[in-house]
């Protein structure tokens, strides 16, 4: 896994960071499948975009044959992911154990997730057959061919963690470590008379004790929400098994998420084009001889990049090289840095195309455009709470020697960032007046980027580019494998009453409807810490969305205050992954760093309060 730090988390955020290794040979005709795939899809969605728009004669089938070839990859992009080691994990209990018990641990952790994709791949085979009976409207052929992807990825999987015990593990390792999954489902077994009897006591023993051990041995997210899931189940209900896999499929394939691996790769054309560093270069043009002026081209340059690739380390790595050295010449601490960093990465979240809104849409039933204006105009709330902030901090700041750029100098920075300046804004304007959805537009702004990229900012060679595709494909995969598990969890918790319960409890809370804001803000901070930001949002807006309708809050508003508090809590240390990527990015120590940012995440959580207080920040512009 990659590593901040000796002290920090080791983590690999998906493809957005740097691989442990390369992918191995063997994988090579998947990683060139995945490639096609992807071609594949945004091709028939910009074919679909142009007959809909241009020639008024929509294409049926496709809606039905990217929905396919999405599935399929997913599943393979899971695989190329487990094959280069970038599923997204936390491993800050097994940085504190001795090197030969965090071996053990790793081992155990492997172990696991071969048990659980054995266990469901007949299961998923099943549901593939029975598929097998059901024809599509349009295509007319058997929705099977889909829904085959799903054990086909598993069985694929499943043969690259064997491959991986293989490398890595001792052989008395791994055979003390099946003993010990065995004993754990024997044990299970023999005491699931009593676990019937616990009654909503098996949530917090199964999904949250069995879930938190499986972070704890850095298990990967996707499988720590599958493993804990199909124990519940498996040991406390009657449910079959098919059931997970239906609902994997159900969390994985909303015609909404097709435009995540589009936005991914498009994240992949700003860095290889550089179009995110001429917006920089245009900002600090701009601003760079005021003070605090660098800190006003960083959270604007974040504000604008993350319009364009949705990607929060994408925005870091191309804002951080490119204003730094400056910043530490006017006497900016690394520190510092750092801090305005990692929060003016949390304040940007909510600029479209935000991925995380994209999803919430998705698993929220709440309106993309709606959430996109919304998010400009919160993001610009927060930016602005972060600017005071660092007005206060730079008033030391040694501005001397600073020469103002001429018109002349500010007018060619324009010039060349106006092509690269324009998209985002461009996507948010096509998608907020229901021009073109979410999915129709990441198309056409992938097409945009690529030429724009190749006739002005330096084009992309064939190699880079089939790097670039292989890279989005793991990280839709993994993603998106987060995505089904956590969905498959969720559907546990509301099927057990739960969710009930809870509306009952925090609907009686003194305060009405505030008090239910700040309730929310407290979870979403803690789960923001602990699992990211997709897989809290799947997980809990099918349970806290129906709260708030309740309560008469707008999904609009609800959306906006939750996705803002997850992102605070990426962004809080000592767990908050999301500070751990900016160190590495920044090359700063976290130790330094983490006194540095509690200014920052404060006036972010002031931001927040204000957002939740005064619904008209996230209604105003809709």
């Amino acid at each position: 896994m990659t590593t901040a730090t000796d002290s920090a988390p080791d983590f690999a955020l998906l493809a957005e960071t740097e691989s442990a290794r390369p992918g191995s040979p063997l994988m090579r005709p998947v990683e060139v499948v995945a490639a096609i795939l992807l071609v594949a899809i945004m091709g028939m969605l910009l074919a679909n975009v142009i007959f809909r728009y241009g020639l008024s004669h929509p294409i049926v089938w496709i809606d039905e044959a990217a929905s396919t070839a999405f599935l399929w990859l997913v599943m393979l992009g899971s695989a190329i992911a487990i094959d280069r080691s970038e599923h997204l994990r936390l491993t800050v209990g097994l940085n504190l154990l001795p090197a030969a018990a965090r071996r053990f641990v790793e081992t155990l952790g492997l172990v696991a997730v071969l048990g659980f994709l054995v266990a469901l791949l007949p299961a998923a085979y099943s549901y593939a057959s029975g598929e097998m009976d059901i024809t599509t409207s349009a295509l007319s052929i058997p929705a099977g061919y889909r829904a085959l992807a799903l054990p086909a990825g598993m069985a694929l999987m499943a043969v690259l963690v064997v491959a991986e015990l293989l490398r890595t593990a001792r052989p008395m390792e791994a055979a003390a470590s099946l003993v010990i999954v065995c004993a754990i489902l024997g044990g299970l077994w023999f005491m699931s008379p009593i676990f019937e009897t616990l009654g909503n006591t098996n949530i917090f023993l199964f999904l949250v004790l069995g879930g938190v051990l499986c972070l704890a041995m850095g298990v990967p997210i996707a499988f720590c929400f599958g493993i804990a899931t199909m124990l519940f189940l498996g040991f406390t209900t009657f449910m079959p098994t098919e059931v997970v896999v239906g609902r994997m499929d159900e969390g994985m394939s909303s015609l909404i998420l097709l435009s995540v691996p589009v936005f991914v790769f498009l994240g992949c054309i700003l860095d290889a084009t550089g179009m995110g560093k001429a917006i920089v270069e245009f900002l600090a043009s701009m601003l760079g001889h005021v003070k605090a002026g660098m800190s006003y081209v960083l959270l604007g340059s974040l504000f604008l990049v993350s319009g364009i690739s949705g990607s929060k380390v994408s925005d870091m790595a191309t804002v951080a090289p490119a204003l730094f050295p400056e910043m530490k010449r006017r006497g900016h601490q690394p520190k510092e840095m750092i801090a305005l960093l990692a929060t003016g990465a949390a304040m940007a979240d909510t600029v479209p195309p935000s991925i995380v809104l994209i999803v919430l849409g998705s698993v929220a039933g709440v309106s993309i455009a709606g959430l996109f204006t919304s998010g400009f105009a919160i993001a610009m709330v927060l930016l602005l709470a972060l600017a005071v902030l660092a007005r206060f901090k730079a008033r030391g700041e040694d501005v001397t020697g600073v020469r103002r750029p001429t018109l002349k100098t500010i007018g060619r920075a324009a010039l060349i960032s106006a092509p690269a300046l324009v998209l985002p804004f461009i996507i948010r304007s096509a998608v907020a007046s229901g021009a073109a959805t979410a999915t129709e537009v990441s198309t056409i702004a992938v097409v945009y980027a690529f030429l724009i990229g190749s006739v002005l900012y330096g084009g992309i060679g064939p190699r880079k580019c089939y790097r670039m595709l292989v890279e989005t494909a793991a990280m839709s995969g993994a993603i998106l494998l987060i995505l089904g598990t956590a969905a498959a969890m969720a559907w546990a918790l509301t099927q057990t009453g739960f969710a009930f319960e809870l509306t009952d409890r925090l609907s009686a809370l003194p305060g009405g409807w505030f008090t239910f804001m700040l309730v929310s803000i407290a979870v979403f901070m803690l789960l923001g810490c602990v699992l990211e930001g997709l897989p809290a949002i799947v997980l809990l807006a099918p349970i806290m969305f129906p709260i708030a309708r309740a309560m008469g809050i707008n999904d609009i508003h609800y959306s906006m205050v939750v996705v803002t508090a997850m992102n605070i809590g990426l962004m809080a240390p000592p767990i908050g992954v999301g500070f751990y990527i900016a160190c590495k990015i920044g090359n700063v120590s976290p130790d330094g760093a983490m006194a540095a940012i509690w200014p920052y995440l404060g006036a972010m959580l002031a931001g927040l309060l204000v957002i939740a207080a005064v619904p008209w920040f996230s209604l105003a512009f809709l």
